[in-house]
C-alpha cells in the first residue's frame, strides 16, 4: 500500500474501504473457534506455550519458603568482631579529623580575617540591595522600555511597598545592633573578643570564595565509579564467551540476570548474577584480567567468585574501591595481644577482599598450603604456628625441607625441628611420623579409656587438652616444603603412608597435621594426605591439576580457581573448609623481627607454664629407630668384592643370617621392590645351587650396581665415599 506521505494523489476512501469491508480483494474471513480446534487432534483445549503461561506466579507459599531471607542487620552488626573493627575505624577517623584541623586553626583563624572584609562588602551589599529592591530594577526598567505603562505602575507600586516594609525591619534591625554594640562594649573583655571573633567568623564565611573551602581535605577519598548492571553486562559481552555474547545479541541486557539489586559491602560494589544457560562461573572467574579490562577497573580489585551450592552458573562478582594489593595490609589480631592464646579458639588468618578477618578453628582439622614458589606459602604457614606457640598448652614440630630458614624462629619453642634439604632432614622427618604414629595409639587408648562423662565424643577437648597428666594437649606438626620428603627415594613411601594413616585418625586425637607444598603432584603429594585435609589454602598455580590436588576434586569445574591469581596476588588464595563456601583470602603477613618477638613472648609463656621441652631446651629426640636405611650396606656386607653377582634368594637367606629382627621374612618379591627405589633391577644371573651342586640362571644382582647406588647416596649426602 503506498504511503499518503509519499504521493499526493493517495485514495483516502479505498484505504477505508479495503480497512471497514471484510468482501475487499484481499480479504480473508478467519474462524477463530475452527482454526482453535484444527490445532487440537480432538478439538479441546490448546495448550498455549507463550510468556505468560511461562510466567512463574507471582507469590506462592512454597515459593517465599524456598526463598532465602536477607539478614535484618549488616554483617558488621551480626559480628562483634567486625564490629569492633568498624568501631576502631570510626573512632580513629574522628580523632585523625580533629588532630589534623586542630593543627591547622591558626591557618583557618588567618584565612577568615583575610576573607573578613569581603565577607563585610557582600553582607552590606546585599541588605542594600535588598532594601531598595534592586533585583526588581531589571524588570522594571525594561516594561518601561516597552512602553507598557499600566504593567509599570503595578510594579512600581510593589516596590515602593516594599521598601516602606523593609525600611521599617531595616530601622529596628539597626537599632538592636546598635544597642548591642554598647551592650557588648560595657561588657567583659572576654566576650568583646568572642563577639568580635564571631563577626570575623561570620564574616569571614561569606567572603569566601567558591573555589577555595575554608577547611583542608583531612581524609582524601578516591572517586570510584558506581557499579551498574550496564556496566557488569558491557564487561561481560567482552570476555569472548560465545554462550555471552549469543545471549546478549538475541536478548539485550536481560540475558544477564541479577537476582539482587547491586549494593555497596564494606569497601567496594557487590552484583549477584545469573549467567547465561550454559555458561558457568568458572568461564567468567578464569577470565578475571579481560573482566577487570572490561569494568576498567585495576585487576586487584576485581574478584569473581562462584555459588556452586546453588548453581554452576551463578556469579557473585564483587568490584572494590581499591587495589586490594595496594592497600595497607591488615595487623595480625594476635599480635597486639599481651598474652597468650587459646589455640581452641579461631585463629585470625587473614582478611577478605572487604578486609573482613577470616578466622579458622585449628583443632580437628588438618590444613594443607600449596602454591607455586615465591607466592607466600611460607608466611600462610606461619600464621597457624604462630597462634599456636602462643598457647602454652600446645607442642610444637617444625619440619623445614626447604632449608632457608624461613620460620628458624619456631626453633625455640619446638619440641622437635629440623631444617634441610639433605637426607639428615628427611630422616628425621621420617623418625618424627614414626613417632606421632604411635602418639596417635597412645592418645586413642587415653581416650577409649575415659568415662563418657568425662569425654562424650571420644575427642580431645579443650578441657581434655589443658589437663596435663593425661598428656592430651594439641599437638601441632608443620611439615613445609613436604614434597621433599614424600618424593625421597629412601623415606617417602613410608612418610606418605604414616601421613596418611596420621591425618585420619590424629584429627579427634588432638594431634594437627600443616602441610606446605610448591609441588603437588601425585608423587609429591600422595592423594590419600591431600584427600583428607579439611583446610586447605591455595595460592596461585598453575593448572587445573594442581589447583584440584589441594582444592579438592572438582573445585574447578565448580568456579574455585587459584590460576586466576596474577603475579601482584601475593598472599592471595582460595580458603576451603573454614566456612560452607570457598573463600578468598590475604593472609596476614608477619615479617621476620616481629615473628621473632612472638615467639620470645611465647617462650617466656612456656616457661611460665613449665611446658617448655624437646629441642626447645636442648633435649634430643627419644628415638631409639636407626637413623637411616642400611638395605644397601648390609648386602655389600654379606656379599664380598669377590663374588661379582648373586642369586635373589641367596641374598635374602644372608640377610636373614645377618639381622633376623629386619630381614627374616624378607621375600625375594620384596627384595626386588625395596631396591627399585635405587634403580637397582633384578636380572639372570648364572650360579651353582650349593644343595645341588649344579649351575643355573635365577634371577640375581649384580654387586657392582650396589655400589655405584651406595657411591651416588653418600655423594648426595655430602658423607665421604665409602
Amino acid at each position: 500500500m503506498t504511503s499518503p506521505h509519499d504521493d499526493d494523489r493517495f485514495d483516502w476512501h479505498a484505504a477505508e474501504r479495503d480497512l471497514t469491508d471484510p468482501a475487499g480483494p484481499d480479504a480473508e474471513v478467519l474462524d477463530l473457534d475452527a482454526a482453535r480446534a484444527a490445532r487440537t487432534p480432538d478439538g479441546g483445549p490448546m495448550l498455549v506455550d507463550s510468556l505468560a503461561a511461562q510466567r512463574s506466579p507471582r507469590f506462592t507459599l512454597d515459593g517465599v519458603r524456598a526463598g532465602q531471607r536477607r539478614p535484618i542487620l549488616p554483617a558488621w552488626l551480626r559480628s562483634g568482631a567486625e564490629l569492633r573493627d568498624v568501631m576502631r575505624w570510626a573512632v580513629g577517623h574522628l580523632l585523625h579529623t580533629a588532630a589534623y584541623h586542630g593543627t591547622r586553626l591558626p591557618k583557618y583563624a588567618g584565612k577568615l580575617a583575610f576573607r573578613a572584609p569581603a565577607g563585610a562588602g557582600r553582607l552590606v551589599s546585599g541588605a542594600v540591595r535588598w532594601l531598595f529592591d534592586w533585583e526588581g530594577e531589571p524588570h522594571r526598567q525594561a516594561t518601561s522600555q516597552s512602553r507598557d505603562g499600566e504593567l509599570y505602575l503595578k510594579l512600581s507600586r510593589q516596590r515602593d511597598r516594599r521598601v516602606r516594609w523593609r525600611g521599617i525591619v531595616a530601622t529596628f534591625t539597626l537599632a538592636v545592633t546598635l544597642a548591642g554594640g554598647v551592650a557588648v562594649a560595657l561588657a567583659p573583655l572576654w566576650a568583646r573578643w568572642a563577639v568580635l571573633a564571631l563577626l570575623v567568623t561570620l564574616c569571614g564565611l561569606l567572603g569566601q570564595p567558591a573555589d577555595k573551602p575554608l577547611l583542608d581535605t583531612a581524609v582524601v577519598v578516591p572517586r570510584v565509579a558506581r557499579l551498574t548492571s550496564d556496566v557488569v553486562v558491557r564487561a561481560l559481552a567482552v570476555l569472548g564467551i560465545s554462550g555471552i555474547t549469543q545471549a546478549i545479541a538475541k536478548q539485550g541486557h536481560r540475558a544477564i540476570g541479577f537476582t539482587a539489586p547491586i549494593v555497596r559491602d564494606g569497601p567496594g560494589w557487590r552484583a549477584d548474577i545469573d549467567l547465561p544457560p550454559g555458561v558457568t562461573a568458572g568461564d567468567v572467574i578464569e577470565r578475571r584480567d579481560r573482566l577487570a579490562a572490561g569494568l576498567t577497573r585495576p585487576l586487584g580489585c576485581v574478584w569473581p567468585e562462584g555459588q556452586p551450592e546453588v548453581h554452576p552458573g551463578r556469579l557473585l562478582l564483587w568490584v572494590g574501591d581499591q587495589d586490594m594489593a595496594a592497600t595497607k595490609p591488615a595487623v595480625w589480631p594476635l599480635l597486639k595481644a599481651s598474652g597468650g592464646f587459646d589455640l581452641g579458639r579461631p585463629v585470625p588468618f587473614g582478611t577478605d577482599p572487604r578486609g573482613r578477618i577470616i578466622s579458622f578453628e585449628l583443632p580437628y582439622t588438618n590444613l594443607l598450603i600449596g602454591s607455586i614458589p615465591g607466592y607466600g606459602k611460607t608466611a600462610a604457614t606461619q600464621v597457624p604456628m604462630l597462634a599456636a606457640a602462643l598457647d602454652p598448652y600446645a607442642e610444637l614440630w617444625y619440619f623445614d625441607f626447604k632449608g632457608t630458614g624461613g620460620l628458624d624462629p619456631l626453633e625455640k619453642v619446638s619440641a622437635r625441628y629440623a631444617s634441610g634439604q639433605d637426607d639428615d632432614t628427611a630422616e628425621e622427618g621420617l623418625l618424627a611420623l614414626r613417632e606421632l604414629r604411635k602418639e596417635c595409639q597412645r592418645r586413642a587408648a587415653i581416650i577409649k579409656g575415659l568415662p563418657k562423662t568425662v569425654c562424650p565424643d571420644n575427642k580431645v577437648t579443650p578441657e581434655l587438652a589443658r589437663r596435663k597428666k593425661l598428656g592430651l594437649h594439641w599437638l601441632v606438626v608443620a611439615l613445609d616444603e613436604v614434597q621433599e620428603l614424600f618424593s625421597h627415594p629412601e623415606f617417602g613411601k613410608e612418610a606418605g603412608e604414616l601421613a596418611e594413616k596420621i591425618i585420619k585418625l590424629g584429627r579427634a586425637l588432638g594431634v594437627i597435621l600443616v602441610v606446605a607444598t610448591q609441588r603437588p603432584d601425585a608423587k609429591s603429594l600422595p592423594t590419600g594426605v591431600s584427600a583428607n585435609a579439611g583446610t586447605r589454602f591455595c595460592l596461585r598455580v598453575m593448572g587445573q591439576i594442581e589447583n584440584d590436588m589441594i582444592l579438592g576434586t572438582s573445585a574447578y569445574k565448580n568456579g574455585i580457581r587459584a590460576t586466576m591469581f596474577a603475579k601482584k596476588d601475593k598472599g592471595v588464595g582460595y580458603l576451603v573448609g573454614a566456612a560452607d563456601d570457598a573463600q578468598i583470602v590475604r593472609t596476614f603477613y608477619v615479617d621476620g623481627p616481629t615473628a621473632e618477638k612472638i615467639t620470645d613472648r611465647a617462650r617466656a609463656l612456656r616457661e611460665a607454664a613449665g611446658t617448655l621441652t624437646g629441642h626447645a631446651i636442648g633435649q634430643a629426640a627419644p628415638t631409639p629407630a636407626a637413623r637411616r636405611d642400611t638395605l644397601l650396606d648390609d648386602i655389600l656386607t654379606v656379599v664380598p668384592a669377590t663374588e661379582p653377582k648373586v642369586w635373589a634368594e641367596t641374598l635374602t637367606e644372608r640377610l636373614a643370617d645377618l639381622n633376623p629382627e629386619a630381614y627374616g621374612d624378607l621375600t625375594r618379591d620384596q627384595l626386588t621392590a625395596a631396591l627399585k627405589p635405587y634403580g637397582i633391577t633384578t636380572g639372570q644371573v648364572w650360579g651353582t645351587d650349593p644343595a645341588t651342586g649344579k649351575g643355573a640362571n635365577r634371577r640375581g644382582i649384580d654387586r657392582a650396581d650396589i655400589t655405584d647406588a651406595v657411591a651416588e647416596r653418600n655423594k648426595r649426602r655430602g658423607d665421604k665415599a665409602a
